[in-house]
């Protein structure tokens, strides 16, 4: 699925988010089967699109890496979310500041 792979998601990722197996993402992703529209609307926003854009198989656009942070962190609780944007704004800010010359 291009837009799976377009957000650095992996099988398992989506599949837990949909809530089905990893196996049954892969079906879709081969077109050994198609998903029913109620799990075709859950993959539509997992994946941020519309049920129409997963069925045309275009590439997806460019995602921004705020984007792409958004997916990652759509699965974790509330409180895993809170832990990963705290780590994250600790090394932007580390990483942020003008290096010092030696």
């Amino acid at each position: 699925m291009l837009w799976r792979k377009a957000l650095g998601l992996t099988q398992d990722q989506v599949a837990l988010q949909v809530e089905v197996e990893p196996e049954t993402i892969s079906r879709f992703e081969r077109g050994v089967t198609l998903p029913s529209l109620p799990t075709l609307a859950r993959l539509a926003e997992v994946l941020g699109a519309t049920m129409t854009q997963l069925l045309e198989e275009k590439a997806p656009p460019p995602f921004s890496v705020a984007e792409k942070l958004a997916a990652w962190l759509a699965p974790l609780s509330k409180q895993d979310q809170a832990f990963v944007l705290d780590i994250m704004a600790r090394l932007c800010g580390r990483y942020g500041e003008p290096r010092k010359k030696k």
